[in-house]
């Protein structure tokens, strides 16, 4: 799959690497809402309202990277932001650490909803492990940091949810955690990418001191039906 994939990640991922979890047919489709928020679409003008209706009810809100739908006046549609998406073209050295990097599993599902219902609450969900595979370092029996993989298309992989425990910062786990990652999907035949908001400079510092670029700026956009 070519880089311009990456200009339509949800529906590029739905399709490629996540294709049995997607939910929804023709033009349109999206996670399962315990597995993620977000849903994609072939085209802007891919005439989805039908596809949607099955996949928006009422009372969610599904969220949109890259390429959105056309929508009637049933649907609103609102540009939320344009995010940072950041690529990775080769590997990064590795960061020293005392604390062992452990894979998160099932055993630690309660420690990483903790970590991320405080520092990461808007996209993790109860089922978003499933995605990828997803590492971190304890301190003090404390999940002090993690960071996984997201949403995947031949040839790439989206580096996601990295973050730290408020009382663990300034420590560089955020740091060898994305290294770690990097030159793992490197080695794997995978370039890794991501998406920031520009409103969190110090990530967008963090990942530009550690190998990644620009590659665009890409829009952020929240559907949900209208009244």
């Amino acid at each position: 799959m070519s880089e311009s994939a990456l200009d339509n990640p949800i529906w590029a991922s739905l399709t490629s690497r996540h294709r049995a979890l997607a939910l929804g047919e023709g033009g349109a489709a999206r996670y399962p809402a315990q597995v993620a928020p977000f849903l994609g679409v072939a085209r802007a003008d891919a005439g989805a309202d039908e596809a949607l209706r099955a996949l928006v009810p009422d009372g969610d809100t599904a969220l949109v990277l890259g390429v959105a739908p056309e929508v009637g006046a049933a649907w609103e549609l609102r540009h939320l932001t344009d995010l940072a998406q950041m690529i990775c073209r080769a590997p990064v050295a590795a960061v020293a650490g005392d604390a062992p990097l452990v894979e998160l599993g099932p055993a630690q599902r309660e420690d990483v909803l903790a970590l991320t219902a405080l520092v990461y609450p808007h996209y993790f969900r109860p089922r978003t492990m499933e995605l990828g595979r997803y590492f971190g370092l304890y301190e003090h029996g404390r999940l002090a940091a993690m960071a996984g993989e997201r949403m995947g298309l031949d040839g790439y992989t989206e580096l996601s949810a990295i973050c730290t425990h408020p009382d663990h910062l300034g420590r560089g786990h955020a740091r060898r955690l994305l290294a770690f990652l990097v030159s793992d999907n490197h080695a794997r035949g995978r370039i890794p990418f991501l998406h920031v908001s520009h409103e969190n400079p110090r990530a967008v510092e963090l990942y530009l001191r550690n190998g990644f670029e620009l590659r665009r700026d890409i829009p952020f956009w929240s559907l949900r039906r209208a009244g």
